[in-house]
Protein backbone atom coordinates (compact mmCIF):
# COMPACT_ATOMS: atom_id res chain seq x y z
CA UNK A 1 0.00 0.00 0.00
CA UNK A 2 1.20 3.51 -0.82
CA UNK A 3 -0.43 6.84 0.09
CA UNK A 4 -3.57 5.06 1.28
CA UNK A 5 -4.02 3.20 -2.02
CA UNK A 6 -3.90 -0.57 -2.40
CA UNK A 7 -1.12 -1.88 -4.61
CA UNK A 8 -3.69 -3.39 -6.96
CA UNK A 9 -5.38 0.02 -7.27
CA UNK A 10 -2.08 1.69 -8.11
CA UNK A 11 -1.31 -0.92 -10.76
CA UNK A 12 -4.78 -0.67 -12.30
CA UNK A 13 -4.68 3.12 -12.20
CA UNK A 14 -1.35 3.36 -13.97
CA UNK A 15 -2.42 0.90 -16.67
CA UNK A 16 -5.73 2.68 -17.22
CA UNK A 17 -3.97 6.04 -17.44
CA UNK A 18 -1.56 4.75 -20.06
CA UNK A 19 -4.45 3.29 -22.02
CA UNK A 20 -6.39 6.56 -21.92
CA UNK A 21 -3.30 8.56 -22.86
CA UNK A 22 -2.61 6.35 -25.86
CA UNK A 23 -6.24 6.65 -26.97
CA UNK A 24 -6.06 10.45 -26.71
CA UNK A 25 -3.00 10.84 -28.92
CA UNK A 26 -4.01 8.17 -31.43
CA UNK A 27 -5.14 9.85 -34.62
CA UNK A 28 -4.40 13.48 -33.63
CA UNK A 29 -3.99 15.68 -36.70
CA UNK A 30 -0.93 17.85 -37.29
CA UNK A 31 -2.52 21.01 -35.88
CA UNK A 32 -3.37 19.25 -32.63
CA UNK A 33 0.02 17.52 -32.49
CA UNK A 34 1.78 20.88 -32.70
CA UNK A 35 -0.57 22.82 -30.44
CA UNK A 36 1.23 24.77 -27.68
CA UNK A 37 0.68 23.63 -24.10
CA UNK A 38 1.02 25.31 -20.70
CA UNK A 39 4.37 23.47 -20.29
CA UNK A 40 6.80 26.19 -21.31
CA UNK A 41 8.22 25.56 -24.77
CA UNK A 42 6.35 22.28 -25.25
CA UNK A 43 3.81 21.37 -27.86
CA UNK A 44 1.38 18.46 -27.48
CA UNK A 45 3.89 16.18 -29.23
CA UNK A 46 6.55 17.05 -26.62
CA UNK A 47 4.21 16.13 -23.77
CA UNK A 48 3.41 12.83 -25.47
CA UNK A 49 7.11 12.19 -26.12
CA UNK A 50 7.95 12.68 -22.44
CA UNK A 51 5.26 10.27 -21.24
CA UNK A 52 6.29 7.62 -23.79
CA UNK A 53 9.99 8.12 -23.06
CA UNK A 54 9.54 7.90 -19.29
CA UNK A 55 7.56 4.68 -19.63
CA UNK A 56 10.32 3.17 -21.76
CA UNK A 57 13.05 4.30 -19.35
CA UNK A 58 11.11 2.84 -16.42
CA UNK A 59 10.89 -0.56 -18.08
CA UNK A 60 14.55 -0.60 -19.06
CA UNK A 61 15.69 0.38 -15.55
CA UNK A 62 17.04 3.68 -16.84
CA UNK A 63 14.78 6.08 -14.91
CA UNK A 64 16.63 9.36 -14.44
CA UNK A 65 19.01 8.78 -17.32
CA UNK A 66 17.09 11.30 -19.46
CA UNK A 67 15.39 14.53 -18.54
CA UNK A 68 11.85 15.34 -19.71
CA UNK A 69 13.33 17.71 -22.29
CA UNK A 70 15.56 14.90 -23.55
CA UNK A 71 12.52 12.64 -23.92
CA UNK A 72 10.85 15.38 -25.94
CA UNK A 73 13.87 15.98 -28.13
CA UNK A 74 14.29 12.27 -28.84
CA UNK A 75 10.68 11.49 -29.72
CA UNK A 76 8.90 14.71 -30.71
CA UNK A 77 9.31 14.04 -34.43
CA UNK A 78 7.56 10.68 -34.22
CA UNK A 79 3.99 10.54 -35.47
CA UNK A 80 0.99 10.11 -33.16
CA UNK A 81 0.58 6.57 -34.48
CA UNK A 82 4.20 5.71 -33.68
CA UNK A 83 4.07 7.05 -30.13
CA UNK A 84 0.68 5.41 -29.57
CA UNK A 85 2.13 2.05 -30.59
CA UNK A 86 5.18 2.51 -28.36
CA UNK A 87 3.07 3.41 -25.34
CA UNK A 88 0.68 0.53 -25.86
CA UNK A 89 3.64 -1.84 -26.08
CA UNK A 90 5.04 -0.44 -22.82
CA UNK A 91 1.62 -0.76 -21.18
CA UNK A 92 1.43 -4.43 -22.15
CA UNK A 93 4.85 -5.09 -20.61
CA UNK A 94 3.85 -3.27 -17.42
CA UNK A 95 0.63 -5.31 -17.21
CA UNK A 96 2.53 -8.58 -17.51
CA UNK A 97 5.06 -7.45 -14.92
CA UNK A 98 2.41 -6.32 -12.42
CA UNK A 99 0.64 -9.69 -12.66
CA UNK A 100 3.61 -11.43 -11.09
CA UNK A 101 4.06 -9.15 -8.08
CA UNK A 102 3.10 -9.79 -4.48
CA UNK A 103 2.87 -7.15 -1.73
CA UNK A 104 6.45 -7.76 -0.67
CA UNK A 105 7.65 -6.92 -4.17
CA UNK A 106 5.49 -3.79 -4.31
CA UNK A 107 6.95 -2.65 -0.99
CA UNK A 108 10.48 -3.56 -2.07
CA UNK A 109 13.10 -1.57 -3.91
CA UNK A 110 12.64 -0.06 -7.36
CA UNK A 111 15.38 0.89 -9.85
CA UNK A 112 15.38 4.35 -8.25
CA UNK A 113 17.43 4.51 -5.02
CA UNK A 114 15.38 4.84 -1.80
CA UNK A 115 12.09 4.42 -3.67
CA UNK A 116 9.71 1.49 -3.37
CA UNK A 117 8.18 -0.02 -6.47
CA UNK A 118 4.71 1.12 -5.33
CA UNK A 119 5.97 4.69 -4.97
CA UNK A 120 7.54 4.55 -8.42
CA UNK A 121 4.40 3.28 -10.13
CA UNK A 122 2.24 5.81 -8.29
CA UNK A 123 4.62 8.48 -9.59
CA UNK A 124 4.19 7.23 -13.15
CA UNK A 125 0.40 7.27 -12.75
CA UNK A 126 0.56 10.81 -11.40
CA UNK A 127 2.94 12.08 -14.09
CA UNK A 128 0.86 10.58 -16.88
CA UNK A 129 -2.39 11.99 -15.48
CA UNK A 130 -1.01 15.51 -15.04
CA UNK A 131 0.50 15.55 -18.53
CA UNK A 132 -2.70 14.16 -20.00
CA UNK A 133 -4.40 17.17 -18.45
CA UNK A 134 -1.82 19.46 -20.06
CA UNK A 135 -2.80 17.98 -23.39
CA UNK A 136 -6.53 18.21 -22.67
CA UNK A 137 -6.15 21.89 -21.80
CA UNK A 138 -4.23 22.52 -25.02
CA UNK A 139 -6.84 20.69 -27.09
CA UNK A 140 -9.85 22.31 -25.44
CA UNK A 141 -11.04 19.08 -23.78
CA UNK A 142 -12.69 18.79 -20.38
CA UNK A 143 -10.56 17.70 -17.41
CA UNK A 144 -10.67 14.07 -16.33
CA UNK A 145 -12.04 13.97 -12.77
CA UNK A 146 -12.05 10.19 -12.52
CA UNK A 147 -9.74 7.81 -10.66
CA UNK A 148 -6.63 9.48 -12.07
CA UNK A 149 -7.40 12.63 -10.13
CA UNK A 150 -7.69 10.61 -6.91
CA UNK A 151 -4.32 9.06 -7.64
CA UNK A 152 -2.81 12.46 -8.33
CA UNK A 153 -4.07 13.92 -5.05
CA UNK A 154 -2.78 10.88 -3.17
CA UNK A 155 0.66 11.32 -4.74
CA UNK A 156 0.72 15.04 -4.00
CA UNK A 157 -0.26 14.48 -0.36
CA UNK A 158 2.47 11.84 -0.06
CA UNK A 159 5.08 14.13 -1.64
CA UNK A 160 4.15 17.14 0.46
CA UNK A 161 4.35 15.01 3.60
CA UNK A 162 7.82 13.79 2.65
CA UNK A 163 8.89 17.34 1.83
CA UNK A 164 7.88 18.47 5.34
CA UNK A 165 5.18 20.79 4.06
CA UNK A 166 2.32 21.60 6.38
CA UNK A 167 0.92 20.59 8.74
CA UNK A 168 -2.49 20.61 7.13
CA UNK A 169 -5.45 18.38 6.36
CA UNK A 170 -6.67 18.00 2.80
CA UNK A 171 -10.46 17.80 2.73
CA UNK A 172 -11.00 18.31 -0.97
CA UNK A 173 -14.33 17.85 -2.74
CA UNK A 174 -15.05 14.17 -3.40
CA UNK A 175 -11.77 12.97 -1.88
CA UNK A 176 -11.02 11.16 1.38
CA UNK A 177 -9.37 13.43 3.97
CA UNK A 178 -5.59 13.25 4.07
CA UNK A 179 -3.46 14.52 6.94
CA UNK A 180 -0.12 16.12 6.16
CA UNK A 181 1.71 16.21 9.47
CA UNK A 182 -0.33 16.73 12.61
CA UNK A 183 -2.74 19.63 13.06
CA UNK A 184 -2.74 22.75 10.96
CA UNK A 185 -5.48 24.24 8.79
CA UNK A 186 -8.00 22.28 6.77
CA UNK A 187 -7.72 22.86 3.04
CA UNK A 188 -11.01 22.56 1.18
CA UNK A 189 -12.11 23.15 -2.37
CA UNK A 190 -11.93 21.57 -5.79
CA UNK A 191 -9.54 18.60 -6.02
CA UNK A 192 -8.72 19.37 -9.66
CA UNK A 193 -7.78 22.94 -8.77
CA UNK A 194 -5.58 21.60 -5.97
CA UNK A 195 -3.75 19.41 -8.46
CA UNK A 196 -3.08 22.44 -10.66
CA UNK A 197 -1.94 24.54 -7.70
CA UNK A 198 0.30 21.84 -6.21
CA UNK A 199 2.05 21.31 -9.57
CA UNK A 200 2.64 25.00 -10.28
CA UNK A 201 -0.03 25.17 -12.96
CA UNK A 202 -2.36 27.59 -11.16
CA UNK A 203 -2.10 30.43 -8.66
CA UNK A 204 -1.98 28.96 -5.12
CA UNK A 205 -3.89 31.98 -3.84
CA UNK A 206 -7.03 30.54 -5.48
CA UNK A 207 -7.09 28.03 -2.61
CA UNK A 208 -5.69 30.38 0.02
CA UNK A 209 -2.21 28.83 -0.23
CA UNK A 210 1.27 30.11 -1.01
CA UNK A 211 3.90 28.92 -3.53
CA UNK A 212 5.44 26.48 -1.04
CA UNK A 213 2.66 24.00 -1.92
CA UNK A 214 4.18 23.51 -5.39
CA UNK A 215 5.91 20.10 -5.33
CA UNK A 216 8.18 21.28 -8.16
CA UNK A 217 9.27 24.48 -6.42
CA UNK A 218 12.85 23.28 -5.96
CA UNK A 219 13.19 21.83 -9.46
Amino acid sequence: MIAGLDNAEVAAGALAEYGDFAAMIDGLNDDAWRAPTRCTGWEVRDVAAHVVGLAADSLSGAVGSRTPDEHAAALRDHTPAELTAQLRESRAVFASFFDGLDDAAWDGASPVPDMTLARGVLGLWFDTHVHADDMRAALGLEPDRGPGLRGAVAFLAYSLTNDGWGPATLALDGMPPREIGSGGPTITGDAYQFMLVATGRADPATLGLDPSVNVYRDH
